[in-house]
């Protein structure tokens, strides 16, 4: 009996540090910022923090900017990163040697490639006299890159968050093509099948669930973006969500419980993402299975 009750409780016991981790570290700070967010500084009872929040002409904008930022960026990133996948599987000489440049932007941290893109960008900058040298442009038609309209300033935004992602969906995605069944894909080819109609009816099928943890966590990640903007723009030239939330706690004096409640407004805005995504995607049927 002792025995048998010792062998029932052996997970739970080596479990246990995580979810005290988890307890303490995660879940105790998310209660309290939902429960003070919905008090003022005299700790008084208050739904203004939330009306504050709504009332914010940046808050629009940061929806809008932040939808745009995710749809766009998740998109593009996934279909480069595939290719770059698929290339790299076929294992041809020099294969290691652009797996191991590929992944030199995912080393970086946020805060270098802010650095280092907002100096390239700018007017005297190293993007225009590489351009300069190259010939592609005169010395009085430098470039503004960071003078475009908002929209213009997202989609450089995009493409510099790209080239720093890309290559963490390339890693999720070219470890699920080394998995596959060989033997599927080649019957594929044996049966008459095109490189397409294989890639498309047998490859992609089989690597859903590396798509699928691939893109859940670049829509997370998408939806929390704001260093590197803030960094090349600062604050509130291209308002997104959690930007808002820094905005709020270390730009504002006095308002650090409307940030809390702006923090759980994202947090809110990305379970509810997650989900629908997982429910759309057959997550959820699969693990009932």
């Amino acid at each position: 009996m002792p025995k048998t009750f010792s062998k029932k409780w052996i997970p739970y016991f080596l479990i246990a540090p995580t979810l005290i981790y988890y307890i303490v570290f995660w879940l105790r700070p998310v209660v309290s910022a939902i429960y003070y967010s919905f008090f003022d500084d005299n700790n008084v009872f208050t739904l203004n923090n939330y009306l504050t929040i709504f009332r914010d002409e940046y808050f629009k904008k940061a929806v809008i900017n932040t939808s745009i930022f995710v749809v766009i960026s998740v998109t593009l990133e996934f279909v480069v990163a595939l290719g770059l996948a698929l290339i790299i599987n076929k294992k041809f000489k020099g294969a290691q040697v652009l797996l191991s440049i590929a992944l030199i932007p995912m080393a970086l941290p946020a805060v270098a490639v802010g650095a280092m893109w907002s100096s390239g960008f700018a007017t005297y900058g190293w993007v225009n006299s590489l351009l300069y040298h190259l010939g592609l442009i005169s010395a009085d038609g430098k470039i503004a890159f960071l003078a475009g309209n908002d929209f213009q300033s997202l989609m450089l935004i995009i493409l510099i968050d790209a080239w720093q992602v890309i290559p963490f969906m390339m890693v999720i995605l070219l470890a699920g093509l080394q998995g596959l069944s060989k033997e599927a894909i080649e019957a594929g080819y044996i049966f008459g099948g095109s490189r397409f109609t294989v890639l498309r009816k047998i490859t992609l099928p089989m690597l859903k669930p590396s798509i699928q943890t691939a893109l859940i966590l670049r829509i997370i990640s998408a939806i929390q973006v704001w260093l590197i903007i803030v960094m090349i723009y600062g604050y509130r030239r291209i308002p997104v969500l959690l930007e808002e939330v820094v905005f709020y706690k270390e730009q504002l004096l006095g308002f650090y419980r409307v940030a809390l409640a702006y923090s759980v407004i994202v947090a809110a805005i990305v379970s509810v993402v997650s989900i629908i995504y997982l429910k759309v995607s057959g997550a959820f049927e699969r693990e009932e299975q």
